[in-house]
């Protein structure tokens, strides 16, 4: 319960002491939104069996029947209305709401969390409302300007190059230090802007030196291939040309290999 009544009523969306970094203007504008929200929308379901003149009205949400004595939820701020209590829930996130505190709006109930976002944005770090005139909408997320940072360094990335990473930007250093994928084929990391190749779970640079048949060096750039061990053929028979020279090794070197491999590979 109390975890589903942070996330449906974020306390920093009404009480400027869970905000202590907001300038002064900003806590303005988060007491007067605060205040017009309470004023307007804010109400609490009440739980009651239909009464009589409600006999046979439809649910609010679901429209099925509801008759006289079946448990309901009434609104007080949505008229006469009822909804079954399972269809007592957010419009946006479809959670049934926490002690039935609702917001209105427009003939539909939210939580608490998703009516703010009707009017202003969130952001994607510190998951407070944004009420700064300027801010930065990246991946269809937004971010308070000082709080779009690499999530690994902490460097600011306004006005930088970056690369998402798990649902968070990261910047060019970092990912490719930590990130980035190695090449199959020359070892080294792909960078944030390298062109890639992927094929089985397996990467390579999308330049010709790489990105070639293991045997004959063709360039495979947007022809068919093969892969077998994590190689690439342009032809079964290039990869069947592989498996001959491979074989005139002794056995007993190849069955040394595959009982010890060595500590690199």
């Amino acid at each position: 319960r109390a975890r589903a009544l942070l996330q449906q009523l974020p306390p920093q969306d009404c009480d400027e002491r869970f905000c202590p970094d907001l300038a002064e203007e900003e806590r303005r504008q988060l007491r007067a939104f605060s205040a017009r929200r309470r004023q307007e929308a804010l109400g609490q379901g009440l739980a009651c069996p239909v009464p009589g003149p409600c006999h046979g009205c439809p649910c609010r949400k679901c429209g099925r029947r509801l008759n006289k004595g079946d448990p309901g939820i009434a609104a007080s701020r949505l008229g006469d209305h009822f909804w079954h209590p399972s269809c007592f829930s957010c419009h946006f996130c479809h959670q049934q709401l926490v002690d039935l505190i609702y917001f209105q709006q427009d003939g539909r109930i939210y939580c608490g969390r998703h009516h703010a976002e009707l009017f202003r944005p969130r952001c994607a770090s510190c998951d407070q409302l944004i009420f700064m005139e300027e801010c930065i909408e990246a991946e269809g997320r937004r971010w308070h300007l000082e709080h779009f940072c690499c999530l690994e360094c902490d460097e600011p990335l306004r006005g930088q190059r970056y690369v998402m990473r798990s649902g968070r930007p990261c910047c060019r250093g970092c990912f490719e230090s930590l990130f980035a994928e190695p090449c199959q084929a020359c070892g080294d990391p792909i960078g944030a802007d390298g062109e890639e190749v992927t094929h089985q779970g397996l990467h390579w640079h999308a330049r010709a030196s790489c990105l070639c048949c293991s045997l004959c060096r063709k360039p495979l750039r947007g022809q068919p291939l093969t892969c077998r061990r994590g190689r690439l053929f342009c032809s079964d028979t290039c990869s069947r040309g592989q498996d001959a020279s491979s074989s005139t090794a002794s056995d007993s070197s190849d069955s040394a290999f595959a009982s010890a491999p060595s500590p690199d590979s």
